[in-house]
């Protein structure tokens, strides 16, 4: 058992990856722990209400004004029922981007606490792997908060809607990813704005509200590369039942798409850190 910081570097000095990686994310993600319990509590209780009160504004509200939904394998659902799997996978886009760029921007650049961690014996992988797993535990809290409300509602039809839970905590990983390697080259609060000026679109034009069938071909072949349909879409068959090959592609995308923000993360952060 090794408890200082010398003599886990030590530990670890002749280990493949020794210099980016020493096994210890969980420090991160207990101290981010200490800090929800302190003040950012407020913030991640607040993000839960949000898909909440969309369901009930529109599924219900306009709802009765749309009636019901035709899905490509002729089943026919309430607007609540089609609209819900939409919104619980962009409560966990949203989580996990909250944690990965404004959350890790303000601790790039103005606590600078990374610089702090990684002159220990932590390495850009830890900080990267620790930070996503924040992000993790919040997708996984906004499903399981998702999922006891619309139950009871009779929004869920099929026993595979078990899946959509692990299924938000992959998509907030896969955002999260990304989110945490775009951040780290932002240099600025104002290019931060670039975030939620490509967010708002995804969420208006993704399929949330209405299937993608109302726009021509051309932007549909654009909408469905995009990742947050790619999540609306995983969440839904499983909710619907609608278990097929897409699925395991929407998880392949995922794979890949977390694959790729860790390299770029973990690249931006030695860069950074340990020129």
């Amino acid at each position: 058992m090794h408890d200082s910081a010398v003599e886990i570097a030590e530990a670890r000095r002749e280990k493949l990856g020794a210099r980016i990686y020493a096994g210890r994310p969980q420090v991160l993600l207990e101290r981010s722990l200490l800090a929800f319990k302190n003040s950012v509590w407020i913030a991640v209780v607040s993000g839960f209400f949000e898909p909440v009160l969309y369901l009930l504004s529109f599924g219900y509200g306009l709802g009765h004004l749309i009636g019901k939904i035709p899905l490509q394998n002729g089943m026919i659902v309430s607007y609540a029922m089609y609209i819900a799997p939409g919104l619980l996978a962009t409560s966990a886009m949203n989580g996990a981007i909250y944690d990965s760029t404004w959350n890790v921007f303000f601790k790039l650049k103005s606590d600078r606490i990374y610089q702090g961690m990684l002159q220990t014996s932590l390495g850009p992988l830890d900080v990267a792997l620790g930070e996503i797993s924040t992000a993790l535990l919040r997708g996984f809290a906004y499903a399981i908060g998702f999922m006891c409300v619309v139950v009871p509602m009779g929004l869920i039809r099929s026993w595979w809607s078990l899946l959509a839970v692990p299924a938000a905590v992959l998509i907030a990983f896969g955002f999260a990813s990304i989110g945490m390697g775009i951040t780290s080259c932002f240099h600025s609060y104002q290019q931060m704005d670039f975030i939620n000026i490509a967010m708002l679109p995804m969420f208006l034009f993704s399929g949330t509200f209405y299937p993608l069938t109302v726009y021509p071909g051309y932007l549909q072949g654009i909408i469905k590369s995009l990742p947050l349909w790619q999540a609306i879409s995983l969440v839904r068959d499983l909710t619907l039942g609608m278990i097929g090959p897409g699925v395991i592609l929407h998880v392949a995308y995922f794979v890949v798409m977390i694959c790729f923000g860790l390299v770029i993360t973990t690249k931006r952060l030695t860069k950074l850190f340990l020129r």
